[in-house]
């Protein structure tokens, strides 16, 4: 029981790792940006809703790619995307912004992506284009 704790404990005590995410289609995660980088990044069922604080982004397979992400807190955010091919090479794309209190944005891109990769979040007023 004791080893348990103390692993337990330690992982606790780690801090968050902010750093860029990466979504495959058919994934959804939630995660906090935490100096511009998003945190505490975690996959869940689409179902889930993000907490406040917290932001959800899918990525979907639909005539090229397409992502969805929503932001559950008052603070819109500009961020950067880009899309990885199969390959691992990455290209950069625009992305609209993350507007504020859990308004839904959606990005689409003709390309078809093996992932998004998501960072670089800036405070924004509105976060729309």
């Amino acid at each position: 029981m004791r080893p348990l704790l103390i692993a337990l404990a330690l992982v606790a005590a780690s801090p968050a790792i902010a750093e860029p995410l990466t979504v495959q289609p058919g994934e959804t995660w939630l995660f906090t940006v935490d100096q511009g980088e998003p945190a505490h990044a975690r996959k869940v069922d689409p179902t889930v809703k993000p907490a406040r604080g917290e932001v959800e982004v899918s990525v979907r397979s639909l005539f090229g790619t397409m992502m969805t992400i929503s932001n559950n807190s008052p603070q819109g955010y500009t961020f950067q995307a880009q899309l990885l091919g199969a390959n691992g090479a990455a290209t950069n794309v625009r992305a609209c912004g993350l507007p504020p209190n859990n308004q839904p944005a959606l990005e689409s891109w003709p390309q078809k992506a093996a992932a998004v990769r998501i960072f670089d979040f800036k405070p924004a007023k509105g976060g729309r284009c």
